[in-house]
């Protein structure tokens, strides 16, 4: 009876360790079951989310790269500004420095043409304003009667003659130019030493009158004052012949003034009614004073 209750005692334990497995071989597989189901779930909702979410991180995205860019642009927007600013200054300091050294440049011109005639009484003046009538080339400067200057005397530059004062003020003057139809000058030829007339045309060149057909002249002459009007000395600069064509009975010479007319700023005025000797030759050493000529008119205020 001992043997058949110990043998039905290890058929109970087998039967009990059977239906023990076979409880956690279902639990494992519920639980199996139960996470691939998790798995499926998590799958689904990853992919039904995930379009929103690329579509949000894009959106975000460009939100966010256009506002870096407008900020970017407004930077660089005022950055551009400035520079243009800092440009625009330098421009206008750079205008400025190149008309000072014109200045400049002029008023030397001015200072070693009045050292090289110590004696002429020139008095220096600046333009300070132009005639606004269309007939008539004058120009208005700022010395007038209480400087000493008086009504045709006559207004030079170092490049040439300018004109001759027509009305004087107590602080201003007014100066015909050469190129107006009633002005002239008193000139020859500088290496011929032919005289004639020259006069304005109310155009940018002069004319040289009374130039007969057997008088040679070329373009390209030298034209200065003869001194024979009485009001500038001998051998000024008048211009350079630049035209000559036949004529009755005289030929038409054309010539451009030496002195810039369209570009004036500062000008000398003849201080005299009389001619000036400006340019003195040196006489030879020990030679006799030729008494044959006559002595040289003195300047008069």
């Amino acid at each position: 009876m001992a043997t058949i209750a110990s043998r039905h005692r290890s058929l109970v334990l087998l039967a009990i360790a059977i239906v023990a497995q076979v409880l956690l071989l279902a639990v494992q597989i519920q639980r199996a079951q139960q996470n691939r189901h998790d798995r499926l779930v998590r799958v689904w909702t990853v992919a039904l989310i995930s379009p929103f979410e690329r579509a949000g991180s894009w959106g975000v995205g460009k939100v966010r790269g256009t506002w870096n860019h407008y900020f970017a642009l407004r930077y660089t927007a005022r950055e551009n500004e400035s520079l243009r600013r800092e440009r625009d200054t330098l421009k206008i300091q750079v205008n400025e420095l190149q008309s000072r050294a014109a200045e400049a440049g002029r008023l030397a011109a001015l200072l070693n043409f009045r050292q090289e005639h110590p004696s002429a009484p020139l008095v220096p003046a600046r333009v300070i304003g132009t005639s606004a009538e269309a007939a008539s080339q004058t120009i208005y400067i700022d010395r007038g009667k209480r400087d000493g200057v008086l009504p045709n005397m006559g207004v030079i530059t170092p490049d040439g003659v300018v004109g001759k004062v027509i009305e004087a003020y107590s602080s201003v003057s007014q100066v015909l130019l050469l190129t107006d139809k009633e002005s002239g000058v008193g000139a020859m030829l500088a290496d011929s030493r032919l005289q004639s007339p020259v006069s304005g045309m109310g155009e940018p060149l002069l004319q040289m009158k009374y130039v007969s057909e057997s008088d040679v002249v070329n373009p390209g002459d030298r034209v200065v004052t003869s001194g024979m009007d009485r009001i500038f000395p001998k051998d000024l600069p008048v211009g350079t012949v630049v035209d000559v064509k036949p004529g009755v009975p005289f030929k038409l010479v054309r010539v451009r003034p030496s002195a810039g007319l369209q570009r004036l700023e500062e000008v000398l005025v003849l201080r005299s009614l009389q001619p000036l000797e400006l340019k003195k030759e040196a006489e030879p050493a020990g030679a006799a004073p030729d008494k044959s000529r006559p002595a040289p008119a003195v300047a008069k205020p």
